[in-house]
C-alpha cells in the first residue's frame, strides 16, 4: 500500500491531499491539520510525515475505503482514543 501526501497552499490549518493506493485501486482524501496540533504532536516530524503517520495508524484499524474523504486530524482521537498516545510509534517508522 502506498500513501502519497501533497500539501496545499495555506497557513492554518495546513491542508493536504492524500492518496492511498493499493494496486490500481486508490482512495483520495483531503486532510486538515491545525498548526497547534502539529506543534503538539509531530515530535520533530514534518507536517507531511505526520499526516502519513496518521494514515498508517488508521490503515491498521480500518480499510482505506472506510477513512473519511475529508477530515481534520484532530477527529481521529474521537474514533480512536489511543491515537495521540500511539502516534510517536508511527512517526518513527
Amino acid at each position: 500500500m502506498t500513501i502519497t501526501v501533497a500539501r496545499r497552499p495555506g497557513a492554518d490549518p495546513l491542508v493536504f491531499e492524500v492518496e492511498v493506493a493499493e494496486g490500481v485501486d486508490a482512495t483520495r482524501h483531503r486532510v486538515a491539520l491545525r498548526v497547534a496540533d502539529f506543534a503538539r504532536l509531530a515530535g520533530g516530524a514534518t507536517p507531511e510525515r505526520m499526516v502519513e503517520a496518521a494514515f498508517q495508524f488508521l490503515l491498521e484499524r480500518e480499510p482505506k475505503e472506510s477513512i473519511l474523504v475529508s477530515f481534520d486530524v484532530s477527529v481521529i482521537a474521537r474514533y480512536f482514543p489511543e491515537f495521540e498516545r500511539e502516534l510517536p510509534r508511527y512517526l518513527k517508522g
